[in-house]
């Protein structure tokens, strides 16, 4: 990027220091060095809550400070509700005068540690500290999508909306303490005049779907928040019936689950693969035992609705060690696909603020089966391209070996397959060589009963709450 060109950046969390490739170059300098050049660089970091309860308040606000330094702008904004965050994670570039090298990018990868990994899954040097589980350096799944055309226009109208918004960005009394403190901006400065959108390339329609949540002060571009994350979700997976396929952090709530239940109850030839997280990241017990009675709750309604239909499974790597899934993808009958910020439970689809990318590929699949639906709509290119590529990945297999997992069956069944030959080996002490394939089978675990009710207050308050109008609260409307 050169002088005059706009670098626009939302994050949930930052750390100055991350490497951003295999040399030394961190991201602060990454995006100071382009400040200095010239380029406009503004940014929306959430402000966070505190680091003595395990966030990133003084991370954010170095990297920041980096920026700012440099002539860039970033914006602390804590505009959310209580234990709520700005959880959207995007990159825009637009460069006046050359429109075709607009771009942008979106998805779950934040700008901090744990997250440069890649395909072997063997950890980013610069960690978090996660739980003995997860080993010295976690391992992390994560996707993004780059977006180009008219869409570009669209994510970028998301920075604007929020850094133009005149809500104070501190709004709790610590927030404005601090904020006075430290010297914090209390507004953004001026952005350049927008330009227009993007000329129209390739052959997807994209769909920019959001999360804001109902509060006050109400935000003036969502006076009663937005759902539209939930309502893409709840009209687009009934509507499948062969194969969802779904990578997600955690698979919460019935609210949230029910369309999954209602497309499974449906249709009886559909199936769904879920891979997930296999353990949690909470550090207490009562915690622990929230996030598990509420995935269990979740998937106990998913099994009901399909029974041996619904594969829910984990990944490891190839030395054993669990894979911390971070990637929000979803994929309906090769012809929808999402991926974006959001995960699959109550806060992300009505609490905090979320954005994600809906696709449709104009392309239709030549490959076999070309048509997963009654209605003759024929599987695209790009959702089959995005499952098959993340399939492989999992089942440790070269590129191209996926003629089985085209069609849902065979390919529901080479994931049930490979994580029990994995399950049986762990089991009979890892004699032998390991069986090809990452899938471990997901099984649920108990909570006790005395567990399970102080856990299920604590994630109705603090782990997933409701930010919904109150006359869709209790319901499974969004």
């Amino acid at each position: 990027m050169t002088a005059g060109d706009l670098l626009l950046f939302t994050d949930w969390r930052g750390d100055p220091d991350e490497r951003v490739g295999e040399g030394p170059l961190t991201i602060v300098e990454l995006l100071a060095n382009a400040a200095r050049r010239g380029v406009v660089v503004k940014g929306l970091f959430w402000r966070s809550h505190l680091d003595r309860i395990h966030y990133s308040e003084e991370e954010n606000r170095s990297l920041a400070d980096g920026i700012r330094a440099a002539g860039g702008e970033v914006l602390l904004d804590q505009r959310v509700l209580p234990l709520g965050s700005h959880h959207q994670k995007f990159v825009v570039l637009r460069h006046p005068g050359r429109p075709d090298r607009d771009v942008a990018f979106a998805g779950g990868i934040d700008m901090c540690h744990t997250r440069r990994d890649d395909a072997a899954h063997r950890g980013d040097p610069q960690t978090v500290s996660m739980g003995a589980v997860w080993g010295p350096t976690p391992a992390w799944h994560d996707l993004m999508i780059e977006v180009r055309g008219p869409a570009v226009g669209d994510i970028e109208a998301t920075f604007r909306e929020r850094w133009e918004d005149p809500t104070p960005l501190a709004l709790d009394p610590v927030s404005r303490v601090e904020a006075l403190v430290h010297r914090d901006d209390g507004h953004g400065g001026e952005l350049p005049p927008p330009l227009p959108d993007p000329e129209p390339v390739g052959d997807h329609h994209v769909q920019v779907l959001r999360t804001f949540p109902s509060k006050l002060p109400r935000s003036p571009f969502a006076p009663s928040g937005e759902r539209s994350i939930a309502r893409a979700y709840a009209k687009a997976v009934p509507r499948g019936e062969r194969l969802v396929y779904l990578e997600d952090q955690y698979v919460w709530s019935g609210e949230v689950t029910s369309c999954f239940a209602r497309a499974l109850a449906r249709h009886p030839e559909l199936r769904l693969i879920v891979v997930l997280s296999t353990y949690t990241t909470a550090d207490t017990l009562i915690a622990n035992a929230s996030y598990q009675g509420s995935r269990n709750e979740a998937l106990g309604e998913l099994y009901a609705a399909g029974g041996d239909r619904v594969g829910v499974y984990g990944i490891e790597n190839v030395e054993g060690t669990p894979v911390y899934v971070h990637s929000k993808v979803c994929t309906v009958d090769d012809m929808w696909m999402t991926i974006g910020s959001d995960n699959v439970n109550r806060r992300s689809w009505t609490y905090d603020s979320e954005l994600t990318c809906a696709v449709l590929d104009e392309i239709p699949d030549e490959r076999e089966p070309r048509v997963l639906r009654d209605d003759g709509d024929p599987a695209r290119r790009l959702p089959r391209d995005v499952r098959l590529e993340l399939s492989r990945e999992h089942l440790d297999r070269a590129e191209g070996d996926d003629a089985d997992l085209l069609d849902p069956v065979s390919a529901f069944e080479a994931f049930r397959a490979s994580a029990a030959r994995l399950d049986a080996w762990h089991a009979g002490g890892r004699r032998g060589p390991r069986p090809a394939g990452r899938l471990r089978a997901y099984r649920m675990t108990p909570v006790p009963r005395a567990q399970r009710l102080l856990g299920s207050l604590v994630y109705r308050i603090a782990d997933d709450p409701d930010g919904r109008p109150l006359r869709l609260r209790g319901t499974d409307r969004f």
